[in-house]
């Protein structure tokens, strides 16, 4: 894809699933495709994660599990740092509502003004600026304690 002037590579893309129902498909675009996680947090530019969901989803839902995905794989001073962001977020996606199945989330961080949110390519508020913030979301997926591990493995191009 293209993002920020500059082209992204697929560096890996996979199912998240909850007991036994597949919840949403999720793709990650890097500048250079990374093994592991450093690699693909700490490379400069810009990176884009696209996800459609699988099922209906509540805003409710969605913003509880980027929340906890978050706490899960930050630090407490980064939980704390960034929780106004993170309520900044939710709140965004809560002014869009329930999600059907088939809509589309892309989260794009841009260096020169930070995270971009999308929903069916439809830009929700303003950006969220810091790339730590970004390196921070990210972390949900590809942390110590992801929300699925077998999805990290592949959004790191292991499956």
């Amino acid at each position: 894809i293209e993002l920020g002037n500059q082209t992204l590579r697929l560096n890996g893309a996979g199912v998240r699933e909850k007991v036994v129902i597949d919840v949403y498909a999720a793709s990650l675009y890097v500048p250079q495709k990374g093994a592991n996680t450093d690699e693909v947090l700490n490379q400069p530019g810009p990176k884009s994660v696209h996800t459609v969901l699988l099922r209906d989803v509540t805003a409710q839902d969605f913003v509880g599990a980027l929340i906890k995905g978050f706490k899960a794989n930050n630090s407490a001073e980064q939980y704390q740092r960034y929780l106004p962001r993170l309520q900044e977020l939710g709140k965004l996606m809560e002014e869009v509502g329930s999600a059907r199945k088939g809509t589309v989330v892309r989260v794009d961080y841009l260096p020169q003004s930070g995270t971009r949110i999308y929903v069916d390519g439809k830009r929700q508020g303003a950006d969220i600026a810091g790339e730590e913030f970004f390196q921070g979301l990210m972390r949900i997926w590809l942390g110590p304690k992801p929300v699925d591990s077998t999805l990290k493995a592949a959004l790191l191009g292991r499956q």
